[in-house]
């Protein structure tokens, strides 16, 4: 059965793509939860509508997530944190952490999710940490610890 995808459906494809699956897969499963419908002319032409509004949808999530990683880069992230001699942390800065300081020192909202950290940070000093904006969009910020 042809239908046109209304919503993103995993391993199908986007809004506004015509794709071809099984009869009972669009019946009992894709058109019952909206996430497709079936392909009528009327709906083939509604589906370019559809695929234009998820592009430009697209472009601006793109945009928006480049513009974020540039304000990202540009400055690093200071957080304070108690320390020992060695400089090793009482603690460790997790991922969280940076989340926080970065929605409080450039109002930006990053999901603690989009932060990759390898291990918790426990030492003082600059460190390298990759967030992960958008799939096609990654941001190196750099995290400064200082002795608070």
């Amino acid at each position: 059965m042809r239908i046109i995808l209304q919503k993103q459906v995993e391993k199908l494809g986007s809004p506004g793509d015509i794709v071809q699956v099984a009869d009972g897969y669009a019946r009992n499963y894709l058109i019952p939860r909206g996430l497709a419908a079936p392909a009528t002319r009327g709906a083939i032409r509604h589906s370019e509508r559809l695929r234009a509004g998820h592009d430009e949808r697209l472009r601006r999530v793109r945009g928006e997530a480049d513009a974020l990683a540039a304000r990202l880069t540009k400055a690093p992230v200071r957080l304070a944190a108690r320390a020992g001699e060695e400089g090793r942390l009482f603690g460790s800065i997790t991922a969280q952490d940076i989340a926080d300081q970065i929605a409080q020192q450039l109002d930006a909202k990053v999901d603690r999710r989009q932060i990759h950290l390898d291990q918790p940070i426990r030492s003082l000093g600059a460190h390298e940490v990759s967030v992960h904006l958008h799939p096609e969009v990654n941001a190196t910020v750099t995290v400064d610890v200082v002795a608070g």
